[in-house]
């Protein structure tokens, strides 16, 4: 049997939570083994940037962070899996891959 390999990622972990228990329900109902999520490690996106405008004064910095959160989940693909997990809604600021492995 096939298996799908589902990437998840996205900037707030709690809708990223969302998209995976949806999909943790689907695998239950549909009876398929499931393996995740599982977290991978959240890259962290700074940005220092100078407080003052015109450069001059003192040089006091403020630091901006973006974090971006991932996710992996292993789980059997037969077509009746798949058809429920591509009609998931998915908020925005998630992003989602599917990859099919033989």
């Amino acid at each position: 049997m096939q298996k799908a390999r589902i990437k998840l990622s996205g900037t707030d972990h709690t809708k990223l939570e969302g998209v995976c228990n949806q999909v943790k329900e689907i695998a239950q109902k549909t009876g398929v083994d499931m393996s995740g999520p599982i977290p991978l490690p959240t890259k962290r996106l700074r940005v220092p940037v100078r407080k003052s405008v015109s450069g001059d004064g003192t040089a006091t910095w403020e630091k901006w962070e973006m974090r971006v959160h991932k996710r992996l989940i292993d789980i059997e693909a037969d077509e009746r899996t798949m058809r429920q997990i591509m009609r998931v809604k998915v908020p925005d600021g998630v992003n989602i891959e599917i990859e099919l492995m033989t």
